[in-house]
């Protein structure tokens, strides 16, 4: 298997993007990324694109020929275009399709990107194509919705191990900060703890501060060889591990509801591949589509022990100068979630932490960074570890 590098990146702005279409907000960043690592688009040998539910949102399907076509990429080069989907984690396994593909030596010049136009819908249908990640039969038919589900997990979390509203609430706040920063984010604007705690209830605890929003978005980014990075960087980052894991798609039948165990899982098989432990880990983009998602992440990747990354949080270790920069890009709650685009916004963040080019949001010193990008209530993990240094 072979090292491999990132050699261009691009987001568009996150946000609701009512004059766009989904294939304009994705060719722009496909063709940002292109332009980023120096390559042409003939050059790319394949893409990989990561999208949950474009046949509910925009009444599309077959997205990778449609991109591949409106890129231009088709017509004369034929190239190969695959969708992925695992819910809100296609991003960042399309990522992990595309390292193994140039890993293993079958391509070597390939993008990985991804995308979701969220607001072409009402919110009320929007929900319902969300809900589908979940078990539809189990939870969905039964009324069950996400912020329903992650309402439970922070409910169970409180009772094990005393976890408080006001440390959810210092999530949100710490990455409306960090999202104030960056100029892709669909919301700037900085809030407080009060803010949160007397914002509308949606499912106790959980108030409209604690939730993600409803995103339009698209991230791209191109990987090539390690050996051949240079060709076409001066600042290539190399990706030292991708894992993925699975678990219960339904949140009853899970072992520990307040623990994401595929997150567990994928967390260690990624120090494993990388050969790091926590320590190691400058910042990390964790998935929080929920504040109590963040401090279940934490924990889960080892950063702090099971129960403290409530208090690890209101104590300010996982802002930018703490002990370890948790969502510098303001994260899903702040920055937004186009559920297909996430995981690649993600790996883009970390990329320009690493080349240093992240302005006021710039961790000191960033060597390496990890991303963490959830599927449903859990059932589907992504973890992923970059560095400067190969």
């Amino acid at each position: 298997m072979r090292d491999v590098a990132i050699i261009g990146v691009k987001n568009t702005n996150f946000g609701e993007m009512w004059d766009r279409s989904f294939r304009d907000i994705v060719v722009e960043a496909g063709v940002g990324a292109i332009e980023d690592s120096g390559i042409s688009g003939e050059k790319l040998d394949g893409m990989y694109v990561g999208n949950m539910s474009g046949g509910q949102f925009v009444e599309q399907e077959h997205i990778g020929a449609l991109i591949a076509d409106y890129s231009g990429l088709s017509l004369d080069l034929h190239i190969p275009s695959t969708r992925v989907e695992a819910a809100c984690a296609s991003g960042g396994l399309a990522f992990r399709q595309a390292v193994m593909a140039v890993a293993s030596g079958h391509e070597d010049l390939v993008m990985a990107a991804g995308v979701e136009k969220m607001t072409d819908v009402s919110s009320t249908a929007a929900s319902a194509a969300l809900a589908a990640a979940a078990d539809r039969e189990w939870e969905g038919i039964m009324g069950a919705t996400f912020p329903g589900l992650y309402a439970m997990i922070a409910k169970m979390h409180m009772h094990q191990y005393g976890t408080t509203s006001e440390q959810l609430a210092a999530v949100a706040v710490k990455n409306h900060k960090n999202g104030s920063m960056n100029p892709i984010a669909q919301y700037k604007n900085l809030i407080t703890v009060d803010n949160v705690l007397n914002s509308i209830m949606v499912a106790d605890p959980l108030h409209i501060f604690d939730c993600s929003p409803i995103t339009d978005g698209a991230s791209a980014l191109v990987l090539a060889p390690a050996d051949i990075a240079h060709e076409y960087t001066d600042t290539p980052i190399y990706v030292k591990a991708t894992a993925q894991a699975s678990d219960t798609i339904a949140l009853h039948d899970r072992r520990d509801i307040a623990t994401l165990d595929a997150s567990v899982a994928a967390g260690k098989r990624a120090y494993e591949m990388a050969k790091m432990t926590p320590a190691d880990i400058d910042l990390v983009e964790v998935h929080d589509c929920f504040t109590i998602a963040e401090i279940c992440a934490i924990e889960d990747l080892g950063f702090v022990k099971k129960g403290l990354g409530g208090k690890m949080t209101e104590d300010g270790e996982t802002a930018i100068g703490g002990k370890i920069p948790v969502n510098t890009s303001g994260g899903l709650k702040a920055c937004g979630h186009p559920v297909g685009a996430t995981g690649i916004k993600q790996l883009v963040e970390v990329t320009q932490q690493l080349r240093g080019d992240s302005g006021p949001r710039q961790v000191d010193g960033a060597e390496v960074g990890m991303t963490h990008n959830v599927g449903g209530s859990g059932a589907t993990a992504v973890v992923n570890i970059l560095a400067r240094k190969r």
